[in-house]
């Protein structure tokens, strides 16, 4: 893909996948995927050994089940109708590749000022020199779009220079006539952000729509 304005040839996170790219992404996703670590705090973090591709969203934005989708499995990461129950920073190892980390879930209105506090200091520990880290995949609900909570999450991971992908979520719930219209107010909010990678995937984890791609897409990470 190339930048509209500058027209320099930017590097896809979501190619067409061919049918070999689809089965190594389905076939890494398959294997056996272990929660193996929970992190209230800095002092707990793991080791840092394996790749690792992190979640973060708004509370209520689906993260839990998009994790749970890309890896087949219905309770791996923790789903809840209370927005918020995630705490702490939770490390899965699958298949002996690849960590997926499920951050905690931010901007749920009834969060007091010291849990807001909390969740941007243990999340901005956890981006300070991981040097497994290799993407964030930012959640964000296809119906309402990049809130300002969104934009004060990106600011910091601008800040951290960490590279993330913005992911649209529920998009069987946003019509289908407007979906090009959500991606693409989406990606023009991305330009004022220097770590953002441009291109927007979309997703349901209801539907499956766009899973396979981004499991093609982040396991390409597994070995880099």
């Amino acid at each position: 893909m190339s930048d509209s304005v500058t027209g320099q040839i930017i590097p896809t996170l979501m190619p067409e996948q061919d049918e070999a790219g689809m089965e190594r992404g389905r076939l890494l996703f398959a294997q056996e995927c272990n929660f193996i670590w929970g992190a209230a705090d800095q002092a707990n973090l793991p080791e840092a050994s394996l790749p690792e591709i992190a979640f973060a969203g708004r509370s209520n934005v689906g993260k839990s089940s998009l994790v749970n989708a890309l890896t087949g499995r219905k309770t791996l990461a923790r789903t809840s109708n209370t927005p918020g129950r995630t705490q702490q920073l939770n490390f899965f190892d699958l298949g002996g590749r690849l960590i997926l980390v499920d951050l905690p879930g931010y901007g749920y209105a009834k969060e007091s000022k010291t849990k807001v506090n909390a969740w941007t200091k243990l999340v901005k520990d956890y981006l300070r020199g991981r040097v497994t880290l290799r993407r964030i995949c930012l959640l964000i609900d296809g119906r309402h779009g990049l809130k300002p909570n969104d934009i004060e999450i990106m600011d910091m991971l601008d800040k951290s220079a960490v590279p993330y992908q913005i992911v649209l979520t529920k998009m069987d719930k946003v019509k289908k006539a407007d979906q090009a219209e959500v991606r693409e107010k989406t990606a023009a909010g991305l330009k004022k952000h220097a770590a953002a990678h441009p291109e927007v995937a979309f997703t349901s984890a209801e539907d499956g729509t766009g899973v396979a791609e981004l499991r093609a897409s982040l396991a390409t990470l597994a070995d880099s």
